[in-house]
C-alpha cells in the first residue's frame, strides 16, 4: 500500500486584519497560525511516514506573495525534501498570475530543481517511484477562461457557451493522457477545479463568477483510484460510491468568519491498484467566532450584550460582535467597557447597527477594521430588514448574477484587447502556453 498525505488551500499570508504583530517575531499571528498549522502537516507526514506528499493549490492568496510568506511555505516543504518524501505542488487559480499569464508562483521550485518536486502546471501524468512502489499521478491545474476568450472562435459566445467548449477541448486532452496510463500503477488524478456537486465554502467569496464548472462524470473514471481535488475549502467527498473517493480536503486554516463552523484538516490516504482507503484527519485551529445580539427591546442594552459575549468562549478567538440598537439607546452603551468584555479574544471586531423602520445604517465599526465581503454585507444588511424578508433571497440572487456579470464584462474586455496586444511579454510564457497546449 501506498500511503500519501493530501492537503490543499493553504492560502498562506491570508487573513492579517484577523491578527495582529507579534512583537516577539514582528509577523502577523494570524501568518504564524498558517504556519504552525502546515507544519503539523508536515510532522504528520514525515513522522508515518508516508510514501508522497499531495497539494491540491492555492498556496498563497495571489500570485506574488511578499518574500518572507513565501520563505514560510519554502521552509515547511523543504522538510519533505530532507525526508526524501517525494511531492507534487498543483497550480491553483490563485496561484496564477492575472489572466493565466506569466506562469505560476510554484514553478520556481522547478526552475531551481528541487529534489523530489513536481509542479503541475499543465495537464500531464507523472511517473513517480515511491518507497512503496510506483504510483501515477495525473495533474489538472485551474483552467482560466481567459486563455480561450482571447481567440478568435469564441468572439461571438456567450460565458456559458465558453464554458461548454472549454469542456469539450479538455475532454480529449484527458483521454489522450487516460490512453497512456500504465493500467498496473495505482493512480490519482489531482486537479484543482470546481466540480458540478461541490458545496461551496469560502472559496465562493474568494472568487464569485470566475472560472468554470466541471461535470462530476468526468472525474470518476475506473482508471483512477483516487481523485484528490483541490480550491473549495469545505472538506467533502463528491462520490458516495467511493468507486473512486472525489475528495476535497478543504482548506488547513480559516480564511474569514464565512469557514466559522468549518472543520479544517488534511486527508491521509492508503492506495494500491483498485482500492483507495482514506480519512480526513481534522486540525486544531484557531476559532472565529460571531456574537450576534438585538437589544433594541432591552432595558439594558448593554448588560444584554455583555452577558450574550459571556456565553461564548472567546479566549484567543478571533471574535466579531454585531449588535443592534435603538438610536436612543446609543448613550446607555460604554464602549470602554464592551472593548475590556473583549480583551480575552485573540482579535475582535465591533458593529453597532441601528434599528429603523425605514433605514437601518450601519454605524462605523468600534474596533479594528476588516474588510467584508460584498455578499456578505448584503446578506447583513437584509437580515436586519424585516420589510425586505419576503425578497430577501431573490436580492441575493440577484446580487450574485450581477457579480457574476461584472466578471463577464472584465472577461470580454480582455478579448476585445487581443489586437492591441499581439505580442506576449517574455514573463508570458509558462502557464500560458501550457494551456493553450491543449485549447
Amino acid at each position: 500500500m501506498i500511503k500519501i498525505l493530501h492537503l490543499s488551500d493553504i492560502h498562506m499570508g491570508s487573513g492579517f486584519t484577523h491578527g495582529r504583530t507579534n512583537p516577539e517575531t514582528g509577523l502577523n499571528t494570524r501568518l504564524e497560525d498558517f504556519v504552525n498549522t502546515l507544519s503539523r502537516c508536515i510532522d504528520s507526514a514525515i513522522a508515518l511516514p508516508v510514501d508522497l506528499v499531495l497539494f491540491g493549490g492555492d498556496a498563497f492568496p495571489d500570485a506574488t506573495p511578499p518574500p518572507y510568506v513565501q520563505e514560510a511555505f519554502a521552509s515547511q516543504f523543504r522538510r519533505l525534501v530532507d525526508a526524501q518524501i517525494p511531492t507534487v505542488l498543483l497550480v491553483g487559480n490563485h496561484d496564477q498570475h492575472s489572466q493565466g499569464q506569466g506562469g505560476a508562483s510554484l514553478c520556481i521550485y522547478r526552475t531551481l530543481g528541487v529534489p523530489g518536486f513536481i509542479v503541475g502546471d499543465t495537464i500531464k501524468t507523472h511517473r513517480i517511484e515511491t518507497k512503496s512502489g510506483p504510483v501515477q499521478v495525473m495533474t489538472l491545474p485551474w483552467l482560466t477562461r481567459s486563455t480561450l476568450l482571447t481567440r478568435p472562435e469564441t468572439e461571438d459566445l456567450s460565458l456559458s457557451e465558453v464554458n461548454e467548449l472549454l469542456i469539450k477541448r479538455l475532454e480529449p486532452r484527458l483521454e489522450g493522457e487516460i490512453r497512456r496510463l500504465d493500467p498496473e500503477v495505482p493512480t490519482v488524478l489531482l486537479a484543482h477545479l470546481m466540480a458540478d456537486r461541490a458545496n461551496l465554502g469560502a472559496e465562493r467569496f474568494l472568487a464569485v463568477g470566475k472560472g468554470f464548472t466541471l461535470p462530476l462524470s468526468l472525474l470518476t473514471r475506473p482508471c483512477f483510484d483516487y481523485v484528490a481535488l483541490g480550491h473549495v475549502h469545505k472538506h467533502q467527498n463528491l462520490n458516495k460510491s467511493n468507486d473512486p473517493p472525489v475528495v476535497y480536503p478543504g482548506s488547513i486554516e480559516r480564511v474569514d468568519f464565512s469557514e466559522e463552523k468549518e472543520d479544517k484538516g488534511y486527508v491521509m490516504l492508503q492506495l494500491e491498484r483498485g482500492r483507495a482507503q482514506w480519512e480526513f484527519c481534522p486540525l486544531s485551529v484557531r476559532s472565529f467566532i460571531t456574537i450576534e445580539v438585538d437589544v433594541s427591546d432591552a432595558t439594558e442594552p448593554q448588560a444584554a450584550i455583555l452577558k450574550a459575549i459571556a456565553k461564548k468562549n472567546i479566549h484567543e478567538a478571533v471574535v466579531r460582535l454585531i449588535y443592534k440598537l435603538r438610536s436612543e439607546q446609543l448613550d446607555l452603551i460604554d464602549n470602554a467597557t464592551l472593548h475590556s468584555s473583549l480583551s480575552e479574544a485573540h482579535s475582535y471586531t465591533i458593529q453597532a447597527e441601528l434599528v429603523s423602520q425605514l433605514a437601518r445604517p450601519r454605524l462605523p465599526e468600534l474596533g479594528s477594521s476588516a474588510s467584508i465581503d460584498p455578499m456578505e454585507a448584503l446578506k447583513t444588511y437584509l437580515a436586519n430588514r424585516e420589510d425586505l424578508k419576503d425578497i430577501a433571497a431573490q436580492m441575493l440572487e440577484e446580487a450574485e448574477k450581477l457579480l457574476a456579470a461584472e466578471e463577464e464584462v472584465w472577461l470580454e474586455s480582455v478579448a476585445s484587447s487581443k489586437e492591441d496586444n499581439n505580442q506576449p511579454s517574455p514573463m508570458a510564457v509558462g502557464n500560458a502556453d501550457n494551456q493553450l497546449n491543449f485549447l
